[in-house]
């Protein structure tokens, strides 16, 4: 398996430039590449996660990284997905959070063979007449009003303001073009808009051939973005979000992101992902206590991951394996699986399978210590030796068929 097939494989690439001559690149040669970063917060939270992971394994294969803060497009703000404009920041607080991001980004990187840039050096003291000259002239305005970026906020109006941002971000390219040799640009995929008015302007002004290529973003099988919490997002900063319950998200997902989030997010080795594939239901159980582990790791070091999966562990076995109730349901009323809204009528923990539905779409049910779907099913055999389920924060039973 080639490099590049195994991003495919781990579900990390989304789309690229050129398919064919990316692949060679990252497979047969050295490269210089770059990842942009915008300072919105004091801290990266998971959903950069991908694309960090990305840039520590074409690092690893001898690509050379640049880390490029927007320390300039940050006094502008992408307007992608945003259905009103962004807040705008001050000096103080852009220069902070460009120094907390690259404290974290040091983390995951070699930073003997990485280059560290702040685009406010260049963007900052452009003539604005000379740069509307030498740049302006090659953007078309309506292709870039119908770029996927700008759309939600052509609705409620965009400003002329904002209007420049991609213009600003494809000028990154070009300038870390120039200055460092810079072929490749990565980027989640919300940013293809941006991503390939780079390479086109990197194209017309230097005749030379650039590559954008874009993660897929970290969403849960129903479509839904990844790393929300009761508190907001899930912070890589231990102080945000710590160590305990950045391992306890992963430790709840739903079963049916377990693949994926392995894949995206972990070093996990190919054949041990593909065996987890193979599994279901509480076999998931041991596959999500590995997924939350190594990502913990992976953040905040062994110490606090061993820590995390202690206190986890303990938690469990305290306050459900040993004081749930004992609910007993009918085994000769099962077939092999039944489906846990039948499971909650059943075992009367609900009074109807619409309060199921709800409980379980609203993330209030869990089986055996893991978020449940709305698809979840338990079989009976796993039943013969006792489910613990969990109603919202207080209830916990567990299910036993005789």
């Amino acid at each position: 398996m080639t490099i590049y097939d195994e991003l495919k494989f781990r579900e990390i690439v989304a789309q690229s430039t050129n398919d064919e001559k990316t692949a060679d690149l990252i497979n047969n040669k050295k490269a210089v590449f770059y990842l942009g970063c915008d300072p919105t917060a004091d801290s990266l939270h998971v959903g950069h996660f991908v694309q960090l992971m990305l840039m520590s394994r074409l690092q690893k294969c001898g690509h050379s990284p640049i880390c490029l803060f927007g320390g300039g497009t940050g006094f502008v703000g992408d307007p992608s997905g945003k259905n009103s404009m962004r807040r705008m920041m001050s000096k103080e607080e852009i220069d902070h959070n460009v120094k907390c991001f690259q404290n974290q980004m040091s983390k995951f990187l070699d930073i003997s063979n990485v280059t560290f840039v702040n685009n406010a050096n260049w963007l900052c003291d452009l003539n604005y007449i000379e740069f509307l000259r030498d740049i302006g002239c090659y953007f078309n305005v309506n292709r870039m009003l119908a770029a996927e970026c700008y759309k939600q906020r052509l609705e409620d109006g965009l400003t002329f303001f904002e209007l420049n941002y991609m213009i600003m971000q494809s000028y990154d390219f070009l300038y870390l073009h120039n200055k460092f040799d810079c072929v490749m640009q990565i980027g989640g995929n919300d940013q293809w808009s941006n991503m390939i008015s780079g390479v086109d302007l990197v194209r017309k002004k230097t005749q030379h051939e650039v590559y954008a290529l874009t993660t897929n973003l970290l969403t849960t099988s129903d479509g839904k973005k990844m790393g929300k919490t009761e508190k907001g997002a899930l912070w890589l900063d231990p102080n945000k979000t710590s160590p305990y319950e950045f391992y306890q998200y992963w430790r709840n997902i739903q079963d049916s992101d377990v693949v994926k989030c392995m894949k995206m997010l972990t070093n996990i080795d190919v054949d041990t992902i593909k065996n987890v594939e193979l599994l279901s239901g509480k076999q998931l159980n041991d596959a999500k206590e590995l997924l939350s582990y190594e990502l913990t790791k992976l953040i905040h070091g062994e110490n606090e991951a061993e820590k995390s999966r202690k206190m986890s562990s303990k938690i469990f076995n305290s306050n459900e394996m040993s004081n749930a109730p004992e609910i007993f349901v009918d085994s000769d009323q099962l077939s092999d699986e039944i489906s846990l809204v039948d499971l909650l009528l059943m075992s009367k923990m609900v009074s109807s399978k619409s309060e199921a539905r709800r409980l379980i779409e609203q993330n209030g049910i869990s089986v055996d210590g893991s978020l449940a779907d709305i698809s979840c099913k338990i079989k009976k055999e796993s039943l013969k030796a006792g489910v613990i389920i969990k109603k919202g924060k207080k209830i916990y039973n567990k299910i036993i068929c005789k």
